[in-house]
């Protein structure tokens, strides 16, 4: 496995579509070739050189390596796609799919389907692990405003009935990770229980909606803003408010919009920059191309909610 320190080292050791498979291979398999139908080992490789063949009696299917991951049934280059994918995870606050398409060689389109797809290997590895110790919590809301939008825009918002701001909630575990999630139809404190343990203490500002999370949780410390009270000894917010900042810069500076349907991915991507924030851009790089697991059809992607 070869290692590279910038985006010219990285181009020139995975120029070659055969070196890109053989490093998928090791990241994937570990050297070892897996069914992904049947789960079975130990396949024989196709004069091709790309496809496999299952030994099983039952299965006898072919598959590469990009079957079961984002690169399925790509027409891209597995090349571009490693450029794009260290592309998208060096850059400290995103790469807009107009500047993806112009670094790359490839349409908008296709750079935008990419970019999404890329998102998908951004996804929490340990969704299911609760933040403990001391947790910040705080929320924000994402929109354009009123008077910033066009006549036409504005009146479909209105005929709609829907809000232009999406409200999303940011939870900090000191020494720990950042998630940032929609919040949905839930409460407050429905999304604070969904991913905090018992055990933490929790740390908010003096809105109402967390009233009551001290019955549940080892403490809750809550700091008001309102009366211009920032911090009191380990109560403060300033952690997840710094998280916010660099998500507000990313789709301010970066995207300038993003549709709610797709928020969701947007903060998986923001969380997953700034948990690998101490990382290499070659760790940050193979920890993602290591999590290719699972598709995303552009039928999926574009189909209305």
């Amino acid at each position: 496995m070869q290692q590279f320190k910038n985006l010219r080292e990285m181009m020139a050791a995975y120029s070659d579509e055969q070196v890109c498979r053989e490093y998928m291979e090791q990241m994937r398999w570990g050297g070892n070739p897996t069914c992904p139908f049947c789960g079975m080992n130990k396949p024989y490789k196709l004069k091709d050189g790309k496809r496999y063949r299952c030994r099983e009696s039952q299965c006898k299917r072919n598959f590469t390596v990009t079957v079961g991951t984002v690169f399925e049934d790509s027409k891209v280059k597995l090349s571009v796609w490693m450029a794009a994918l260290y592309l998208c995870t060096t850059h400290k606050k995103g790469v807009s799919s107009h500047q993806l398409a112009r670094n790359l060689g490839i349409t908008q389109k296709t750079a935008w389907f990419v970019l999404h797809r890329v998102r998908l290997l951004m996804g929490d590895p340990e969704p299911d692990v609760a933040m403990d110790n001391v947790v910040e919590v705080d929320e924000t809301y994402v929109g354009g405003k009123w008077d910033k939008m066009t006549r036409a825009r504005r009146k479909k918002h209105q005929e709609s009935g829907k809000d232009n701001k999406v409200a999303v909630m940011g939870l900090l575990e000191r020494d720990g990770k950042a998630k940032l999630t929609l919040i949905g139809e839930n409460t407050f404190k429905d999304v604070v229980r969904q991913h905090v343990a018992p055990s933490a203490v929790v740390i908010t500002d003096a809105h109402s909606g967390y009233i009551g999370l001290n019955q549940e949780y080892q403490a809750h410390e809550a700091v008001n803003h309102l009366a211009q009270e920032f911090r009191r000894g380990i109560a403060y917010t300033n952690s997840v408010e710094g998280f916010f900042s660099v998500f507000k810069r990313t789709i301010f500076g970066t995207y300038h919009q993003v549709s709610p349907k797709h928020l969701h991915r947007y903060c998986a991507e923001t969380s997953y920059r700034f948990n690998s924030r101490k990382m290499t851009d070659a760790e940050r790089f193979e920890m993602a191309i290591s999590n290719t697991k699972g598709r995303l059809r552009y039928s999926e992607l574009i189909k209305k909610l």
